[in-house]
């Protein structure tokens, strides 16, 4: 079976957020003084997110990512996870970490079935990465990383949220990287998901950091597989990994989406700028699974065919990150 939205997309990809909470306070992600908890009583229990996931997949998703906020600080995450992974019809078990809780936690996400990491790392230097994560400590991803190296773990995705005049200085540091350690590093070009009226200085778009990597290195196309993002992808003559631009705002990708994302209160989104979503809580508490799978694929119907933050005149309704699962 397949998700087929209006526009001839094939829906295979779910961004399930299992919880709104974190243990940095990102920039790009939240305001400074951080955003509203919810109540516990507000996010989904395991169970439910299970029975969402389970139906989803038999409607056609192939590949689930577990996202936050930061997942790992969700108590029962291993557990659930092994339950995630062993839905029939599940071709790939993903997760998206800021790494912090890494070192503890890499062997058993690996015994529990995750197949892959995407972790976040926007500064290879402390001091940088303090400010952006607004008091992270760069050590503790980088011992992360390498405990889910020693955990059996492939090459891991990190992903680079690029800043004019704060970290894009480093483009060809994390470049340089791939020379030397199998990582597929992808530049994402920041978005205005905090109502900043001044996102289009921290932009750089994916064409400038095309051009500025190539102007140093000579450079390789790399094809997408069938189950991957939206990363234009290529790397580096002699390099053990490899390197991606995600271009969502300067040449959104909405043509070639493939996701559907449901957030750790319930709400689900075809688009991460889709306004309220649908609220998929009234279906859970039926306890009609037939009607949870009927709702996933009406929302995939009503998928919207782009966003529009770009166009002229366009208003951009704030929102925190962690809200909805990057």
């Amino acid at each position: 079976m397949a998700l087929i939205d209006t526009y001839g997309r094939c829906i295979n990809y779910l961004r399930l957020s299992v919880t709104d909470r974190c243990n940095l306070r990102c920039r790009y992600c939240m305001p400074e003084e951080g955003v509203e908890k919810l109540d516990h009583s507000q996010v989904l229990s395991y169970a439910d997110l299970l029975r969402i996931s389970t139906e989803a997949v038999a409607a056609g998703i192939e590949k689930i990512r577990v996202t936050g906020g930061e997942p790992l600080v969700r108590k029962g995450i291993i557990s659930f996870l092994e339950r995630l992974g062993a839905l029939p019809g599940l071709k790939e078990l993903v997760l998206t970490t800021n790494g912090l809780l890494l070192k503890e936690m890499a062997q058993g996400l690996r015994e529990a079935g995750v197949q892959r990491l995407n972790i976040s790392l926007d500064s290879l230097k402390p001091e940088t990465f303090a400010a952006i994560t607004r008091g992270g400590e760069l050590k503790r991803v980088l011992d992360g990383l390498e405990a889910a190296e020693k955990a059996g773990f492939p090459p891991h995705k990190i992903n680079v949220v690029v800043m004019r005049g704060v970290n894009d200085d480093e483009i060809l540091d994390f470049v340089e990287l791939t020379m030397k350690r199998p990582y597929a590093v992808r530049f994402i070009e920041y978005m205005p998901t905090c109502g900043d009226a001044d996102w289009r200085e921290l932009c750089v778009p994916g064409a400038e950091i095309r051009e500025r990597i190539g102007a140093r290195y000579l450079i390789e196309e790399v094809s997408n597989s069938e189950l991957s993002g939206p990363s234009k992808n290529f790397k580096l003559q002699g390099s053990q990994g490899s390197l991606g631009i995600i271009t969502a705002m300067t040449g959104h990708f909405c043509n070639g989406c493939n996701r559907l994302r449901v957030t750790a209160s319930g709400i689900a989104k075809g688009c991460l700028f889709s306004g309220d979503g649908v609220d998929l809580r009234p279906v859970l508490a039926t306890g009609d699974d037939a009607l949870l799978r009927q709702e996933v694929q009406r929302i995939v119907a009503a998928k919207p065919g782009r966003h529009e933050v770009t166009d002229e005149g366009a208003e951009t309704v704030p929102f925190a990150m962690s809200r909805v699962g990057g």
